[in-house]
C-alpha cells in the first residue's frame, strides 16, 4: 500500500522521517507489531491480555506493541497507507510491510497467540477457520460497532498504558 498522500501533514513526519523509523522498528526484530489504541480500556485491556497469553513460556513472546498515538505507531500506519491519526482501528504490521486492520489483524493475531498455553492450538485453529469461512463482510461490521462505541462501552484512560519492567522488550520505544 502507497502512502505518499500522508506525507507532508503538519501532524506527521515526512516520508523520509516514517520510513527511518519502520527501519529502525524491524532492523533487529522481526517480530510483527500490533498497535492499539492507548487510551481505550478495551485495547488496554487486549494487550493485558496479550501479555499473559502470548508465548509466556519464552523470553520473548511473538509479538511487539506501541500505541497507535505514538510515533512508532504513527509511522507504521502511515507505511500501510493510512493516515498517522487515524484511530479506527487495531493494527497489525509485519516486517514484509503487510499491514491488517480490523477483523482481519484480530484474527491474524490469534492465529499467534496462545503457545506454551492452554490456548494451544485452540486458539490459532480458531482465528485461521474464521479468516477462512466468515466473510470479511461479515466480520468487519461487527468489529466496527465495537469499535465505533468502545469508548462508551469501555471508558477511556487519561494516559496510554504504563509501561512494566516485565514486559519493556514487548512495547517498542519512542524514536
Amino acid at each position: 500500500m502507497s502512502s505518499d498522500a500522508q506525507v507532508g501533514s503538519a501532524s506527521s513526519p515526512n516520508t523520509a522521517d516514517w520510513n527511518s523509523v519502520v527501519d529502525r522498528i524491524f532492523a533487529s526484530d522481526q517480530r510483527p507489531v500490533i498497535l492499539y489504541d492507548g487510551v481505550c480500556n478495551l485495547c488496554n485491556g487486549g494487550v493485558n491480555f496479550m501479555l499473559d497469553w502470548d508465548n509466556p513460556n519464552a523470553s520473548k513472546g511473538t509479538f511487539r506493541f506501541a500505541a497507535l498515538q505514538s510515533d512508532v505507531g504513527k509511522a507504521l500506519l502511515q507505511r500501510g497507507g493510512r493516515a498517522p491519526d487515524d484511530l479506527s482501528s487495531i493494527v497489525l504490521a509485519t516486517k514484509d510491510g503487510n499491514t491488517y486492520t480490523e477483523s482481519e489483524a484480530i484474527l491474524r493475531i490469534g492465529q499467534g497467540l496462545g503457545e506454551g498455553t492452554v490456548l494451544w492450538p485452540i486458539a490459532p485453529l480458531a482465528s485461521g477457520l474464521a479468516l477462512k469461512l466468515v466473510p470479511r463482510f461479515i466480520r468487519d461490521p461487527v468489529y466496527h460497532y465495537i469499535s465505533e462505541n468502545r469508548y462508551k462501552f469501555f471508558g477511556i484512560s487519561e494516559e496510554c498504558r504504563l509501561m512494566d519492567d516485565r514486559f519493556d522488550e514487548r512495547f517498542i520505544p519512542e524514536p
